[in-house]
């Protein structure tokens, strides 16, 4: 039972990360089909925001003040990748609607210009990111020790899809976002700017991004890499949920986190992310659009 429960909370805690870096890539996806490879170096924007911020505190104001910078790290993280997206939309993404070959290779240039412009300001060598002090320390349920930083990041995922939940069911934005979505030409013709709805959206998920950047520095070190590591199991989480739909988004990460989880516990890490690649690729061949699919005539016809 142990080992059950060892599991379950291992799953949870991957797949909380990987719904926290596929919730914006997802709604982008879905809304402009642009294959964006530098959606990991949103996460890696993130890591050193929260890496300058925890920087900042130390240096100028009080050691007793320390353990209020990561609530204020969350947000410029947020904030910054978000920065950065909406220039990469402005001056990029937007010339390349409709062209998702062009897309994948123009952002893939991107991504290594952002590792490596990385490298040239903080150097090679993966920096460090102290965690609050309270989020130190574990407790014990069933002989399972659950530390407090995977527990405030599963918190933080919640949080984030409320956000998420409200921002695109209950405002009048959520609903031009899905009727751009679902069908652009006529969204345009009933007067959404669409264009300003791509901007925003984009810079939206590239600021969920940032956040998944910032929880991850609760859990090891911060270098120029550190989005490449997710960016494929982030991928595979929207295609195997459905792009577009936040519930798609919640079940892949769900599926790819556990599975991930089970197989792990009982081989290595890397078989277990070859077997999961080749158990998603066999269900796509099946099922091709993902577990949900927006419904409408235009996709229908």
């Amino acid at each position: 039972m142990e080992t059950v429960f060892t599991i379950l909370f291992n799953g949870i805690s991957l797949s909380s990360i990987l719904l926290l870096a596929a919730i914006g890539l997802s709604v982008t996806f879905g809304l402009m089909r642009v294959i964006n490879m530098a959606h990991g170096e949103f996460i890696m924007i993130g890591s050193y925001t929260t890496f300058l911020v925890q920087n900042f505190f130390i240096a100028f104001l009080p050691k007793a003040a320390f353990d209020f910078y990561y609530p204020v790290a969350i947000i410029f993280s947020f904030l910054v990748a978000a920065l950065f997206g909406c220039l990469l939309e402005r001056l990029v993404i937007k010339r390349l609607y409709g062209r998702e070959t062009d897309s994948l290779l123009a952002t893939w240039g991107i991504s290594l210009f952002l590792q490596q412009l990385a490298r040239s300001i903080f150097g090679a060598p993966n920096v460090n990111v102290s965690s609050p002090s309270v989020l130190n320390g574990n407790f014990q349920i069933a002989g399972v020790a659950m530390t407090y930083k995977r527990l405030f990041i599963i918190l933080l995922v919640i949080l984030c899809l409320v956000f998420m939940y409200i921002l695109m069911y209950k405002t009048s934005y959520g609903k031009k976002v899905r009727a751009t979505m679902q069908n652009r030409a006529m969204a345009q013709c009933l007067g959404i700017k669409t264009n300003r709805i791509d901007t925003f959206t984009f810079a939206i998920g590239s600021g969920l991004a940032g956040v998944a950047g910032c929880a991850l520095c609760l859990l090891g070190s911060v270098g120029p890499s550190l989005g490449q590591n997710y960016i494929i199991d982030t991928f595979m989480v929207v295609v195997l949920g459905g792009v577009g739909k936040l519930s798609g988004a919640i079940a892949g990460a769900l599926l790819i986190g556990m599975s991930n989880a089970i197989i792990q516990f009982g081989t290595s890490a890397n078989i277990a992310k070859a077997i999961v690649l080749i158990l998603v690729i066999l269900f796509l061949q099946k099922k091709p659009q993902g577990l949900f699919t927006i419904h409408s005539r235009a996709l229908d016809e």
